[in-house]
């Protein structure tokens, strides 16, 4: 909207709300969070392209043979069309996948793709608890962020808007919370103990019997008014899966699992006079044999742009300080992801380079195992850096690394408005070996 491009787009699904129908479109090569629900008024038909059928399968001495590909982008494949009868009562709309170009007010529709009822998602045996909504997240399998596992409904945003505290949040993605709630306007979270509710009846009443004015889990770092705690997701379980449902509303390139017994999860909170207040988190696996010293981080929307992206990365890297250990976030990072922690190694390695003193004259010298050891940084993650900020130069049959005034300003320019660090003396953490534990 507001633009005049027409950028290709896809129609996921369609819904018929008081005789107007609407249409959830995904921009291609557009981040997932601006798909959204449009009007037919920004349809446009003019231009269309339908998949190409593909061949049967041929047969080569009674084996199948290759199938040739449908050359539209790869986006979608095609699939058969057939008619199928969908409960009024379970399914709002009929799920599609057609894919679009779209205009600032308009879309051309492009080709159709399977039709599925999103009820097919959710297990119907859920028991309900004394708030109206189910006990405990459906246990029946995970999301895969592998795109070829991915289907219609998963691609969708199925929740509206998410009250917590004082915020209303509006979520980028789709998370699996029971599909009962996601025809609700809001859905209610308690902030401390981050259940969910369906009306802000139920959230007064749990709020009468929830004793929690803080994360669960040992509080192993507060200065000021940040706090971090470490809890444990076999020992709270409930908190864990509730707080990973809650992320999914904002990550997608994660997959997300039920169990969260592997995993130490890092909540950091803003405290006032009404308690500790989330404001984003990280997890790790409790072992890794790929030295990952995040699995996923998230700051909530609200926090955002305010240094606590960088604080959370900070506090992971000091935990491995004290681990002894070097480590690395697990991938794929989200794109917001990798910018935080490009920006983090850079400030980071110019922070060390900049304090080098020279000797006798010399110039100072330092390796990338050095640098390494020194910030926790896993060696592959140093050298990327160094490259991505092209300081390294082949000098005189030698590397060396050059700093120019501009490299230099700028990264004054930024530590001059980096004003949240973790002081490592405020930090009371002691490393478990959870290898020698023969149970979570």
């Amino acid at each position: 909207e507001h633009e005049d491009e027409w950028p290709l787009a896809e129609i996921l699904s369609v819904k018929d709300i008081s005789g107007k129908k609407l249409y959830y479109v995904h921009y291609i090569d557009f981040n997932k969070r601006l798909d959204e629900w449009v009007t037919p008024d920004r349809l446009d038909i003019k231009k269309l392209q339908f998949p190409k059928k593909e061949a049967k399968t041929p047969m080569k001495n009674g084996l199948p043979g290759s199938r040739p590909s449908s050359p539209e982008r790869d986006v979608v494949r095609e699939s058969i069309l057939y008619p199928v009868a969908l409960d009024k009562r379970k399914a709002e709309s009929v799920s599609l996948a057609t894919q679009v170009t779209a205009h600032s007010h308009r879309l051309h529709v492009l080709m159709f793709h399977t039709i599925l009822s999103d009820s097919t998602l959710w297990s119907q045996d859920s028991q309900d608890s004394s708030d109206g909504i189910p006990s405990a997240p459906r246990m029946t399998g995970s999301l895969v962020s592998d795109r070829s596992h991915d289907d219609i409904v998963t691609r969708m945003k199925n929740i509206d808007c998410i009250e917590l505290g004082r915020h209303r949040l509006k979520p980028w993605y789709f998370s699996p919370y029971p599909q009962e709630l996601t025809s609700l306007p809001i859905l209610y979270l308690c902030e401390f103990c981050l259940k969910y509710l369906k009306s802000l009846k139920c959230l007064q009443r749990h709020l009468t019997k929830c004793n929690l004015r803080h994360p669960p889990g040992n509080e192993i770092y507060r200065k000021g008014t940040i706090s971090f705690f470490e809890i444990d997701g076999r020992k709270n379980k409930a908190y864990s899966q509730n707080l990973c449902l809650l992320a999914k509303c904002f990550l997608d390139h994660k997959t997300l699992y039920y169990d969260t017994d592997p995993f130490l999860f890092y909540v950091m909170t803003e405290y006032d006079s009404k308690g500790f207040h989330i404001v984003g988190y990280f997890s790790k696996e409790k072992e890794s044999t790929e030295d990952y010293n995040v699995a996923c981080i998230l700051t909530l929307p609200p926090y955002q742009r305010r240094g606590y992206g960088k604080l959370l990365i900070e506090f992971s890297y000091e935990l491995s300080k004290v681990e002894g250990k070097t480590g690395t976030p697990e991938k794929p990072l989200s794109d917001l992801g990798l910018l935080s922690y490009r920006s983090y190694w850079s400030q980071t390695i110019l922070e060390i380079l900049m304090d080098l003193k020279s000797e006798n004259g010399e110039r100072p010298q330092i390796t990338i195992n050095e640098i390494s050891e020194i910030t926790s940084v896993k060696k592959e993650d140093v050298i990327s850096t160094l490259q991505y900020l092209n300081l390294i130069n082949y000098y005189k049959g030698q590397y060396i690394l050059t700093l120019s005034e501009d490299i230099v300003e700028g990264h004054e320019r930024a530590m001059q408005k980096r004003h949240l660090r973790i002081d490592p003396k405020c930090l009371h953490f002691t490393p478990k070996d959870w290898s020698k534990r023969g149970k979570w």
